[in-house]
């Protein structure tokens, strides 16, 4: 059976040693087609802001750290979820944090919208894994 690739994934993150070390694992999967990459919070929003016209160029797929500046993962989530009547298609948004408080995990298991709480670092396996249950 053929793998389904994923379009378009985010990767919201402001360690830029992260980022690159995510966009590569992404990238080795050969299971999605764009990846773009955030510094914080407001850029996502507003990149999907810009897009709700066009649901086509959003993403399938958001990797979100909680913990970043100008706006981090908590406030992204409930400007996402402000917007989310206005988005024409399903996002899966994947908490990835290098915090292991319960507190932020129960917190953002109880967010519907939130698909998984995943602590860093990120395995190519877990990501193949996430990528192929959409």
């Amino acid at each position: 059976m053929p793998v389904k690739t994923c379009e378009t994934i985010y990767v919201v993150d402001d360690d830029e040693t992260y980022q690159f070390i995510v966009k590569r694992v992404i990238e080795e999967t050969r299971l999605v087609n764009s990846i773009r990459v955030f510094s914080n919070g407001l850029e996502a929003i507003e990149c999907i802001e810009n897009s709700i016209s066009q649901p086509e160029s959003l993403p399938e797929v958001i990797l979100l750290d909680l913990w970043m500046p100008v706006m981090d993962g908590w406030e992204f989530l409930e400007k996402y979820l402000l917007l989310k009547p206005k988005v024409g298609k399903r996002i899966y948004i994947y908490i990835v944090s290098s915090s292991i408080n319960p507190i932020d995990v129960q917190r953002a298991r109880n967010i519907t919208e939130v698909t998984d709480y995943v602590v860093k670092p990120i395995t190519r396996d877990k990501l193949v894994s996430m990528l192929q249950s959409l």
